[in-house]
């Protein structure tokens, strides 16, 4: 198990590397640059700042510059946000989206992996029409159309939650922008999961279970519920990121304080470091969630493993 991890690990390197090269490139090589505004600056100061953020380098040597305090941890000073680094609006941003993506997930996977099963379980009647309705909803209507309505309806007409901001964590202001993320996952883990355990339990070993006298709590939860678990632990890491990254439209819908809007005013004023670590952060949020998938998936079937 150990050296499967390891072998894991060392292929994240590269692709992470690969990842940050290309958009560095793609960043410098884009017309424009952070100081190119509405108001003009002279010649002196965009020369100064140039000389103060290694823009006046060439291309191969500020990527070499900002590899070696990548790889020391620091992701540099932001072009836009005076006398703050990367890393502080980071370190600032990030824990809100965290818990708003984390707790999403972890509801999300319990009602759909639950909701699944009964539905699986139960097929053709009442409770799998509404399960497969929950589903339909969420894959056909986009998160910018959920959103406000839950605004409208919780907010507005109820009065019963805050309609956006944040309150150092306060669970009021997080409720509608959880529902919104775990209305969007439980929709997916649940049909998933539901088609999942249907195949299963038309499998021969299971009609083998059945032969035996086994009740059918022990069928479910002894025998078939690892393989079905198997493509819902696949949608993990997707499903992961997304919770975080989705923050452009969930944190601009209820005006959130995470990575969200710093993607969205990197982008904007062409913070190149900032964007790119941004970039930097998901992408190894990514091989990192796809390293646990990959370990999830060597503990439900061992034969992964080799």
């Amino acid at each position: 198990m150990w050296s499967y991890t390891l072998r894991r690990v060392l292929v994240t390197i590269p692709t992470v590397w690969a990842v940050t090269t290309v958009c560095y490139l793609l960043l410098h090589i884009t017309p424009g640059g952070p100081f190119d505004g509405e108001r003009k600056v002279s010649a002196a100061v965009l020369a100064n700042l140039q000389a103060k953020y290694h823009l006046d380098m060439p291309l191969w040597q500020q990527y070499l510059y900002y590899m070696k305090s990548l790889l020391q941890g620091d992701l540099g000073a932001s072009f836009r946000y005076a006398d703050w680094s990367v890393n502080e609006l980071v370190a600032h941003a990030l824990p809100v989206s965290l818990t708003i993506g984390g707790s999403s997930l972890i509801i999300s996977l319990v009602l759909g992996v639950v909701l699944g099963i009964v539905a699986a379980l139960r097929q053709n009647s009442p409770i799998d029409y509404l399960v497969m309705l929950i589903s339909n909803m969420g894959s056909a209507f986009p998160s910018f159309i959920i959103g406000p309505v839950l605004v409208l309806v919780f907010s507005i007409l109820l009065k019963w939650l805050p309609s956006g901001g944040w309150d150092d964590f306060a669970v009021s202001y997080m409720v509608l922008p959880v529902a919104l993320l775990t209305f969007i996952n439980v929709s997916t883990i649940g049909r998933v999961m539901r088609g999942s355990l249907i195949e299963i339990m038309n499998s021969n070993f299971i009609r083998t279970a059945r032969a035996k006298g086994l009740p059918m709590r022990t069928i479910v939860f002894r025998h078939a519920l690892k393989p079905a678990l198997m493509p819902v632990v696949t949608l993990l890491a997707p499903l992961a990121i997304s919770s975080i990254t989705s923050a452009v439209v969930t944190e601009s819908i209820f005006s959130l304080p995470g990575l969200g809007k710093l993607i969205v005013n990197g982008a904007a004023n062409r913070d190149y470091t900032l964007v790119l670590g941004l970039v930097v952060l998901v992408t190894f949020m990514t091989v990192l969630f796809n390293l646990l998938v990959d370990l999830a998936y060597a503990l439900l079937d061992p034969k992964i493993r080799y």
